[in-house]
């Protein structure tokens, strides 16, 4: 049983405004000056001061010297200045992925850097959701000293699911939970006071990915190609839900497949069943989403023909997402990921033979997290709620 007496229950720093505006640009941008500062905030140098003594005086802010910035504009200009900067150490933030073969967590601070990052196998479809939440709460914790456990400011599941916006499950197929109040369950699990989130595991990678990149403008198609497909879509950097919380789910994209007749997209990109195929068609057993991209890059051919069918799958679904979402973007991820690369130029050439009337390809790049998963983008949503106002 885990030992909670460590954890801080101490009520939330309400931190209003000019504060957050503050502290949301020492995460941006890095150590400013204080002039600087005060320009990003849109403020005088006089009217910003009071509130950076107060996030000084909380522990959130530190002043350091331009000398210990070697790369700062100010290092290198005769006296040393003073800049400001985030405490990393003044908040951590816990992020969970439960996935369908592992449990991932990750750890961040008040930067959104990530201190730790742990993994250990799970046997999701056999477990069930009270287990998953102790063995994944058991796994992040372990990541925590006493004394990050008392500055621990939230923690973010991540679940591949389709759920709505109050962390009700109402299907993880691959999970095998069906109309689940997953966060009533994980609330149990942890301190009352202790924020905690749960999104599903294609939005928790967009929102990391928004970390890592900055971009704030424009449409963002993230696709997490797992077991399973899923979908997050990012307007000018928010979040788009949707009604129900399904917004961006192209996995479930009906596809009619000749004699097959109808099966969605994960059914035919997903990680298992192309495996499986590949499996029956080549004769091999012990096959791994490595050795299968081996293959392909040595030409066998069962695995050149599969790689070409996903190839012709993903560019039927980009077609459709680019009539219904006009995305300028999409972000590839998960383990499938990785055959894009190989496949690109098919890809291409199938959204050109699907389409009735030519338009613009959206840009298409890998994620490179692919190591934390959802686990870190998680970890940034409690983040990002500690940054404003909500």
């Amino acid at each position: 049983m885990t030992d909670f007496s460590l954890i801080s229950n101490t009520p939330r720093r309400a931190r209003q405004g000019n504060e957050l505006v503050a502290l949301r640009a020492l995460r941006r941008f890095g150590a400013l000056s204080r002039a600087d500062l005060a320009r990003k905030m849109g403020l005088n140098r006089s009217s910003s001061g009071h509130i950076i003594a107060e996030l000084i005086s909380s522990g959130l802010v530190r002043e350091v010297s331009t000398a210990s910035k070697q790369n700062h504009p100010g290092a290198a200009r005769g006296r040393p200045g003073i800049l400001l900067e985030l405490v990393p150490e003044a908040a951590y933030f816990l992020g969970i992925e439960i996935g369908v073969e592992h449990i991932t967590t990750a750890l961040i601070d008040l930067t959104a850097a990530v201190v730790d990052l742990r993994q250990q196998p799970f046997e999701g479809g056999s477990t069930s959701v009270e287990d998953a939440i102790a063995q994944s709460v058991a796994l992040a914790l372990s990541m925590c000293s006493a004394e990050m456990k008392a500055k621990l400011e939230g923690v973010g599941f991540s679940v591949p699911a389709q759920m709505n916006n109050e962390g009700f499950i109402f299907h993880a197929p691959l999970l095998r939970w069906h109309e689940i109040r997953f966060l009533e369950l994980a609330k149990t699990a942890l301190p009352a006071d202790i924020p905690i989130a749960v999104e599903n595991d294609a939005n928790a990678f967009a929102i990391g990915e928004l970390y890592q990149s900055g971009t704030t403008q424009g449409v963002i198609l993230f696709l997490v190609i797992e077991s399973g497909v899923g979908g997050g879509l990012l307007i000018d950097g928010k979040l788009f839900r949707g009604g129900n919380g399904l917004a961006g789910e192209i996995g479930h994209l009906v596809i009619r497949d000749g004699d097959d007749g109808e099966r969605t997209l994960e059914s035919v990109i997903g990680l298992e069943k192309l495996l499986s195929r590949y499996r029956v068609q080549s004769g091999k057993k012990d096959i791994s989403v490595a050795s299968f991209i081996k293959d392909v890059c040595e030409r066998e051919p069962v695995a050149v023909t599969l790689a070409d069918e996903w190839a012709k799958y993903l560019g039927f679904a980009l077609v459709q997402a680019g009539r219904i979402i006009d995305p300028n973007r999409i972000v590839l991820g998960g383990s499938m990921a990785a055959l894009y690369d190989l496949v690109s130029v098919r890809v291409h050439a199938y959204v050109e033979k699907y389409q009735d009337t030519p338009f613009p390809l959206p840009e298409i790049v890998l994620d490179k997290s692919a190591e934390s998963g959802s686990a870190f983008g998680a970890a940034c949503i409690l983040h990002q709620k500690f940054l404003s106002l909500a």
